[in-house]
């Protein structure tokens, strides 16, 4: 070693305690010394020793309470303790592995065994010192895989929300008035399961799930999906149908948000109160995730343009979406809503359509 190993020695008498170092400083230790228990903690606590040579019959505390704090302490535990001791009753051996003790020397001391004992605990000591350095830095290492493989789960996620996004936009692509419908709509959803308390994993799973609501549209017709007007009852029953092209474009996927992304196609036009399309399911019937989507799709709805309508203010969006609740809207939905209005906000001006800061501006002005 290039460092001296060092032997702190541990014992009330003076005698004793010069002993040990005449023997033990010839041999290239470094000794130190402590005349009790209490100093014994207080001098591995300020550098810790590579042995401690520990007496049993000490004043303030003795060998078998310091041996036991010294092991209890997970920073030095792994020190080895010969304890030094006139005592040759079993019963004070056993109580002394019992606490911890590496090994025994018996007083009076003999300097040839003291040497071999201390050569073999070092050994030990270096072994468990680099035992437990591999581990830390094995453990280290871990950490840092563990860290690249989430940065790089973190960037897969975004680039198959990206994806997600550019694919679902082909199924209104026609629609040059969406613009960013499916962004703005989405962290809508994802901010309202939020407060639902639904928590961020599954936020993150509507997040993924909220853009495919309308992937169905690619197969209606463009006489129908852009007219302008009002569709007749016929046409009506056609654009309907989009939820059942979603489900069935969706159907059959082992991935999580794809799955999900299949309830929100298919629900996301229920209504509370039953009303809604395309099973007219009721209430609870409604999965938690279609009930929420509604009203992210609805709100930006309201107050972007649309090929059949231009944007309507604030204020009115809002006026209709208090209407709704308990018929089109689930009531706790709707104040899950209102109670996130701050970050809603925040998000429609985040992603706003181009141009849409002066059409909201004429729609303030004409309400």
């Amino acid at each position: 070693m290039d460092e001296k190993s060092r032997v702190l020695v541990v014992d009330d008498e003076d005698r004793i305690r010069r002993l040990m170092e005449a023997y033990l400083t010839p041999l290239g230790y470094e000794v130190i010394f402590a005349e009790n228990g209490e100093e014994a903690l207080e001098k591995v606590r300020e550098k810790p020793p590579d042995v401690i040579l520990l007496d049993i019959m000490m004043p303030k505390m003795d060998g078998f309470e310091t041996a036991r704090r010294l092991k209890e302490n997970e920073e030095t535990k792994i020190i080895p303790i010969v304890m030094v001791t006139a005592l040759k009753e079993v019963e004070d051996r056993v109580k002394a592995l019992e606490v911890g003790a590496d090994d025994f020397l018996s007083k009076p001391i003999d300097k040839t065994e003291l040497k071999a004992r201390l050569h073999s605990l070092l050994k030990v000591k270096a072994y468990n010192d680099h035992m437990r350095n591999y581990q830390q830095e094995l453990e280290s290492e871990v950490a840092k895989r563990t860290e690249d493989l989430r940065k790089a789960f973190e960037k897969l996620e975004i680039y198959s929300l990206d994806t997600i996004y550019r694919l679902t936009r082909a199924a209104e692509y026609k629609d040059e008035d969406t613009g960013a419908h499916i962004q703005r709509m989405s962290r809508y959803s994802a901010a309202v399961a939020r407060k639902m308390g639904l928590g961020e994993k599954v936020a993150k799973y509507i997040l993924y799930a909220a853009p495919m609501h309308d992937v169905g549209k690619i197969g209606i017709p463009d006489r129908i999906l852009l007219k302008p007007g009002k569709l007749d009852p016929d046409e009506w029953e056609i654009m309907k149908q989009h939820t059942i092209f979603g489900g069935k474009i969706l159907e059959g996927s082992k991935a999580g948000y794809l799955k999900l992304g299949e309830v929100v196609a298919l629900t996301h036009h229920e209504k509370w109160d039953g009303s809604g399309y395309p099973k007219g399911l009721k209430g609870n019937e409604i999965p938690k995730v279609g009930r929420i989507v509604a009203i992210a799709d609805v709100f930006d709805a309201l107050t972007t343009r649309r090929p059949y309508k231009e944007p309507f203010s604030l204020e009115k969006s809002y006026g209709i979406i208090r209407e709704s609740k308990g018929n089109h809207f689930d009531p706790v939905v709707v104040d899950a809503f209102f109670a996130v209005e701050d970050e809603i906000l925040a998000i429609k001006e985040e992603y706003k359509d181009e141009g849409e800061s002066h059409l909201f501006q004429l729609a303030e002005e004409d309400t």
